[in-house]
């Protein structure tokens, strides 16, 4: 555990940090790194002080409650509005208690920035006047609202405010002595500092935006703690409640809230604030048995509970000092395995009472269900983000932009003309990628000039794929702004690695204005790369890699060792499991061929067939919709494709004549790829199970051996080559697919 926070601490993933392993009252503590490193070095200390973040959930909020619920002030299955009438409002009635302490409300992930408000009640205001997005107990959906909502309900009813009411009856009682809101300037020096805020280190003041807007205390962040307070808070619910003679809770409020309290068919399983078992579970690791429990902080903190082996675990950090770049996410997930793996002759694996795994149910994560509605979610690109920030990053810098048609903000202004007019920079060139500056050409490059501004272009699909030393003289950074499509073989992230290589070579900073990935960043799928790289196939990443581009820069910078200065400019309100149309986004086809939401979901898969002897529908209105060959039966195809029954396509028998690409004006006899659930269908598969089918029927016209040009993975070929099944070639990526996860795990940015 030692080994694992150094390394994050030296690979700048953190500053320092706090940890606390604990089995039957045996601990093993200690501080490591800086809680500080602007404006200068401080070391951290056990008795460090952290802004707690999203703990605040279920050291403040949720016990708040549970007292309450004791003292017969709260009903758990009663509506919310009977604590706040104002809540009552858009569908929000049938909302309970329980529906807000297990996130099954219905409600957004958070409250909106814009206009910009202030002030507690403001907040409380804008939370009443919210429209779900979901009937309550549809679906899980992690949000701060619901518990802005459960802090003012513990306002309403007890009287006086969050902070006093857990103060009063929880941290006082239990001898926590450094955890509370609102901390007192004697504390100061002791306080972890995380993030610069217009021109001020937050320092003693919370980091979330919503909370700091409330005024430092509000249900869903706020407190400050340190890591023996929350051992002692960790005693008392390993406890049953009590501690040191004094009681907090009743045995069964405690089994409330570390027991699966989510509705039935919703299958993240939650209990009354705490996690148990959803995508949020990452301090349980590879060990600690299902039924176990804990949280998460924003700000790099987390703990987790083991009542099976008595251990609890417990690391804090201010992962964002000083710039917000931190990642702790890797580092909790080792930390977890290794606190488990420290505990010596218990078998986690035979716990008495932990849960059996999921079953998936007909409601999952990616069902529609599960989605937002349409018009909701407004997430904002790298390019709008930085100019929300008034183009700060770029001040007082020479910069050369890499980007085409696709590099708008969601107003679907230019970002040429917006760094052309923003202040304090300068914008000296243009670089183009493949199809050019506008996006329109499908074939080689010339450089040229700019029309609108003047400004040189050069270009990166022509004679040359890197920018020229000459090229890049006269700059102090380069910025990448091009949308990409979320597979590997497509050449905008070839582009990227390259740019990158290059910036560090010439020593210049290099940004990434990140964006969507519009086929969502859930689904790895495809086999790793497993040959040469090349410009189709820049990186060792499989087919369908569900990262952002900013996220494949971070992986580039460090597993090529080009050490750039690089910076990620990051997407805000962006989920992994969100398709591009549910960003709120413009869509802009970021390719001549590539035309809509639906041929990105079907390209990892249908593009890796285009260099064999097939159309893919390229000179159609349909491009990767459709494939067909003079040789092919359409009817007879179509036939073995739907026998296959793949999930999520069908496929018609269709005839058409492409006006461009492989075998332009002859007539081609195919199929019509239909996408019925997206969610369901695996692209990859699609384009594999097609290779097989046509090895199959017309092996001597299909052209088996150029199919592994865009795969670029020998084995899976030959399995094709040999009638392998499908499942046997899935198989055979599952060793690298994994350790591509575990790779992926360190460079990813968002939940």
């Amino acid at each position: 555990m030692d080994a694992a926070v150094l390394a994050a601490i030296s690979s700048n993933q953190i500053p320092g940090g706090v940890l606390w392993l604990e089995r039957h009252g045996t601990a093993y503590r200690k501080a490591y790194g800086y809680r500080a490193l602007v404006p200068g070095k401080a070391p951290m200390t056990e008795n460090t002080i952290f802004d707690a973040a999203s703990l605040t959930k279920i050291v403040a909020t949720t016990p708040a409650i549970m007292r309450l619920i004791e003292q017969g002030k709260i009903n758990l299955e009663a509506p919310a509005q009977s604590y706040l009438p104002e809540f009552r409002s858009h569908g929000k009635e049938a909302i309970t208690v329980r529906h807000l302490l297990t996130h099954t409300s219905g409600l957004r992930p958070g409250l909106s920035s814009t206009p910009l408000w202030s002030g507690y009640d403001k907040a409380i205001e804008l939370a009443c006047a919210e429209k779900p997005l979901n009937a309550p107990g549809a679906v899980f959906r992690y949000s701060d609202i619901n518990f802005i909502v459960l802090g003012e309900i513990v306002r309403r009813v007890s009287g006086v405010r969050l902070d006093e009411f857990a103060t009063r009856e929880i941290f006082q009682p239990l001898k926590m002595s450094d955890t509370g809101f609102l901390p007192l300037a004697t504390k100061l020096p002791r306080i972890a500092p995380t993030e610069r805020f217009e021109g001020e280190m937050l320092h003693g003041k919370v980091h979330d935006p919503t909370a700091r807007r409330m005024g430092g205390v509000a249900g869903h962040a706020g407190l400050f703690t340190t890591a023996a307070d929350l051992a002692r808070f960790c005693r008392m619910m390993l406890n049953g409640g009590s501690l040191d003679g004094v009681r907090i809770f009743k045995p069964e409020t405690v089994k409330l809230m570390n027991s699966v309290q989510s509705p039935a068919g919703v299958p993240s399983r939650r209990g009354l604030g705490w996690d148990i078992d959803s995508g949020y579970s990452r301090p349980r690791g590879k060990h600690f048995p299902l039924g176990s429990y804990g949280h998460t902080g924003f700000t790099g903190t987390c703990l987790w509970i083991d009542p099976f082996s008595r251990t609890f675990w417990v690391f804090l950090s201010n992962r964002v000092h000083p710039d917000g770049k931190g990642n702790v996410l890797p580092l909790q997930a080792a930390l977890a395995s290794l606190a488990a793996e420290a505990v010596i002759g218990f078998n986690f694996a035979g716990a008495i009472g932990a849960l059996p795994p999921r079953v998936p149910p007909e409601v999952t994560a990616n069902s529609p269900a599960n989605r937002p509605q349409a018009g909701v979610v407004q997430v904002l690109n790298g390019i709008d983000v930085l100019v929300q920030q008034e183009f700060a990053p770029l001040k007082g810098l020479r910069v050369g932009l890499i980007t085409n048609h696709t590099g708008t903000d969601r107003h679907r202004n230019s970002a040429i003309d917006l760094l052309r007019a923003a202040p304090d920079m300068k914008l000296v060139a243009l670089f183009s990628p493949e199809h050019g500056i506008r996006g329109a050409l499908d074939e080689k490059v010339a450089d040229s000039v700019d029309e609108k501004t003047g400004l040189p272009i050069h270009s990166l699909y022509g004679q040359t794929r890197s920018p020229k030393p000459d090229q890049l003289r006269d700059l102090d950074a380069l910025v990448f702004d091009i949308q990409d499509i979320g597979c590997r073989f497509y050449t905008y992230i070839s582009t990227m690695g390259n740019c990158l290589e290059a910036a560090a070579k010439a020593k210049l900073k290099f940004f990434v204005l990140d964006r969507v990935n519009p086929i969502g960043g859930v689904v790895i799928d495809g086999p790793v790369l497993n040959g040469e790289t090349s410009f189709t196939g820049f990186h060792p990443i499989p087919v369908r890699h569900g990262m952002t581009v900013g996220e494949l820069a971070r992986m580039f910078n460090v597993e090529r060792a080009f050490n750039a200065d690089l910076t990620v400019i990051p997407l805000q309100g962006w989920r992994r499991e969100f398709w591009f149309d549910e960003t709120g986004l413009p869509w802009i086809n970021p390719s001549p061929n590539m035309r809509s939401l639906t041929e990105a979901a079907l390209y990892p898969g249908i593009g890796l067939l285009e260099t064999t002897a097939l159309s893919v529908g390229r000179g159609t209105g349909t491009p990767f919709e459709v494939i067909g060959a003079p040789y092919i039966d359409d009817v007879k195809l179509a036939a073995e494709l739907n026998h296959l029954t793949l999930q999520g396509v069908r496929f018609v028998p269709i005839r058409f004549t492409p006006n461009a690409s492989v075998f332009k004006d002859r007539p081609c006899a195919g199929v019509n790829i239909l996408l019925t659930d997206r969610d369901q269908c695996g692209a990859v598969d699609v384009g594999i199970a097609i290779a097989r089918t046509l090895q199959r029927l017309y092996p001597a016209e299909f052209g088996l051996e150029k199919f592994d040009r865009l795969l670029v993975h020998r084995s899976t070929v030959e399995a094709i080559r040999a009638g392998r099944s499908l499942a046997e070639i899935r198989q055979s990526w599952t060793i690298d697919l994994d350790e591509f996860k575990k790779r992926r795990e360190a460079y990813l940015l968002y939940r």
